[in-house]
């Protein structure tokens, strides 16, 4: 067996006065005393204490040796050579990604048996080895530097931990490869079970990744789609999709639960490498914030991936606000400014028929108009030509000088500079549930309010006896209405997330903040310092919560939900060492097995070491033990009794 540091051998020239002090005679003084009865123990010792004696078995002797020896072998640390992926600087990826949480080895994870893979790989290494390992999630990092202490390489493994979505091998390959500078032997040893996704190319000027495969079963039943669609004032209905990447038949049921009572279940069998759509032909009657999906199995299905069996959506992910608008006469400047507004359909009526469809929608704007009975919902009313029951229409002003917006805290007026607004005339309009925002040295002309729980807004004039029209305040002010009426979806999602995809989060004008909080109640603050703010700590399945602060209160929320609808990491099947492609060829195995480590046993050693100490100090001690009067007298017990 050879050895990494074979002089520490010389230290095994400490046996030299071990064994001489066992030689040597102990110097005692001498005293008379009236009888040698009661001292004949002593004189034993003195006559075996005679200089340079003849060294005699003793038990003692043979263990302080045999300490010294064991110390001795643990500090020349021993090792053999072992077959090992890789020598030289190794830039060692772990795969974090979804897949790995699959349970086909032994009841173990593949993350696990990624970590032992990679342990072996540290404990092999060589003394001027140098390693750094990368943690490959949906987010790449490093966790390591490339140093050759086996024990901070431990103590990086230990800390890794798995995620739940795909694996970024681009930027894990980017970063293994900055590595290569300046380096003779370099190498890539990627630990993972195949699921690279998208990485197709490799960086520049370095050589062939390494593979070491992870993973053995297939079977895996995942939930791939779920979501929720509506058609203009109807029931949102149901659609779900289940696929069976394994190659047996599996009997499932999805159970579906409604804000988390359940609700709904759908059972069917899929056959294996298939799909299956899984309609609900009733739409979704009761009102409901969030709808979760979750799979249960028969007994003989195997299912070794369980981060997919459950998948969330919310209601009206894309959040249209239906427009029903009707004018009296031909008015270009309302229409298309209402069709111009994201996230609104708009609907034109015949002012002819004074009755509304059965329809509801959630705003109703009348231009010069009224129907016979008003509806029950939100309206924006401008010019009306009468009174209602809601307000009363008096004479025509013409006193229009000084315009000014009063209401400068209303996020209806937020941004709305009306300096250079001119108007010819306007109507006086009374009623007593409003409060008016924007005056006139005549009164007022934008009154809002809510009466009934209806929120109602009266511009009282035709926009086209102004220049109103034509200012960069038009618009925001129609916007601001619409907004205020019925707030637009702050992200916009039609298709759900998948773990690690950012949030695109368009606040309104007068956000503070955004606060976002996770699955798992961790709460992130964003501050709104653009027009779109970004949220990218989606590394969680399941549904958050998003809200915007305006002056220290929640003034707007809406729910989101992140699944694994990643086929890459439901679809488990491992890749085998002789079928991965990256960058476009084959990766080759040959190399993993031309390579040399050592494996070393001098903890083995030390821990000899540590146990033949303990028997020493326990022998010594007990020979410490002072004789008594009975100690004759047991003596000849324990004679009599061998005899």
């Amino acid at each position: 067996m050879p050895f990494l540091a074979p002089i520490a051998f010389i230290g095994l020239a400490i046996a030299i006065p071990i064994l001489l002090l066992y030689m040597l005679r102990l110097r005692r003084q001498e005293h008379v005393i009236s009888s040698t009865f009661l001292w004949q123990q002593v004189i034993q010792d003195t006559e075996a204490n005679t200089p340079w004696q003849r060294l005699r078995r003793n038990l003692l002797l043979f263990l302080q040796l045999l300490i010294l020896l064991l110390m001795v072998l643990a500090l020349a640390r021993p090792f053999i050579t072992v077959p090992t992926v890789s020598a030289g600087k190794i830039a060692l990826l772990i795969d974090a990604s979804g897949s790995m949480n699959a349970t086909d080895i032994d009841g173990r994870t593949r993350f696990d048996e990624a970590i032992a893979q990679a342990l072996d790989i540290v404990n092999n290494m060589n003394p001027q080895d140098t390693i750094s390992l990368i943690r490959v999630g949906d987010i790449a990092e490093p966790i390591t530097s490339y140093t050759d202490s086996q024990d901070d390489l431990r103590i990086g493994l230990n800390s890794i931990d798995v995620g739940v979505g795909q694996a970024d091998w681009d930027t894990a390959l980017t970063l293994a490869a900055a590595g290569s500078a300046g380096a003779e032997n370099f190498s890539i040893v990627m630990v993972s079970d195949g699921g690279i996704g998208e990485a197709t190319r490799l960086p520049a000027n370095i050589p062939q990744p390494i593979y070491v495969s992870v993973g053995e079963l297939s079977d895996n039943v995942a939930i791939t789609a779920l979501a929720t669609r509506a058609l203009g004032g109807e029931a949102p209905q149901l659609f779900a999709q289940v696929t069976n990447y394994g190659d047996e038949p599996a009997d499932i049921s999805l159970v579906v639960r409604l804000d988390d009572v359940l609700r709904l279940s759908r059972s069917g069998t899929i056959p294996p490498q298939s799909q299956l759509p899984i309609p609900f032909d009733e739409p979704i009657t009761e009102p409901f914030q969030t709808l979760s999906a979750s799979l249960t199995f028969d007994n003989a299905v195997n299912n070794f991936l369980e981060l997919d069996d459950t998948a969330w959506t919310v209601q009206n992910e894309v959040n249209t606000r239906r427009i029903f608008y009707v004018s009296e006469g031909d008015n270009l400047f309302v229409e298309q400014v209402l069709r111009s507004l994201p996230g609104t359909q708009t609907f034109r009526g015949n002012p002819n028929n004074s009755r509304l469809p059965i329809d509801d929608f959630d705003l109703y704007v009348f231009n010069g108009w009224l129907p016979d009975i008003l509806p029950d919902g939100d309206m924006l009313l401008i010019n009306p030509p009468r009174t209602t029951p809601f307000f009363a229409v008096g004479d025509t002003i013409t006193e229009t000088s000084n315009i000014e917006v009063i209401g400068v805290d209303s996020p209806i007026t937020a941004f709305v500079d009306l300096d250079e607004m001119s108007l010819l005339q306007f109507q006086d309009i009374t009623a007593t549930w409003s409060q008016p925002l924007i005056t006139t040295d005549g009164g007022d002309i934008l009154l809002v309010g809510e009466t009934n729980g209806q929120q109602i807004v009266i511009l009282p004039f035709d926009v086209r006896d102004s220049n109103l029209p034509l200012l960069i305040a038009y618009p925001v002010l129609m916007a601001n209405l619409v907004d205020w009426f019925s707030p637009a979806d702050i992200v916009n999602l039609p298709d759900g997330l998948s773990v690690g995809d950012s949030v695109i989060i368009n606040p309104p004008l007068l956000a503070d903040s955004i606060r976002v909080t996770a699955p798992d109640g961790v709460v992130t603050e964003l501050p709104v310092n653009s027009s779109t703010v970004v949220f990218a700590d989606t590394g969680q399945l399941g549904i958050y919560l998003l809200e915007i602060i305006s002056g220290g209160e929640v003034t707007q929320s809406q729910n989101f939900g992140v699944n694994l609808f990643t086929t890459g990491e439901s679809d488990i099947t491992p890749v085998a060492e002789d079928a991965l492609q990256l960058g476009g060829t084959v990766i080759d195995t040959e190399e993993t097995n031309e390579q040399l480590g050592l494996r070393e046993f001098w903890g083995l050693f030390v821990l000899a070491t540590l146990i033949v100490l303990s028997i020493e100090w326990y022998v010594y001690h007990q020979r410490l033990q002072v004789p008594t009067i009975l100690t004759p007298i047991q003596r000849r017990r324990q004679a009599r009794v061998q005899s």
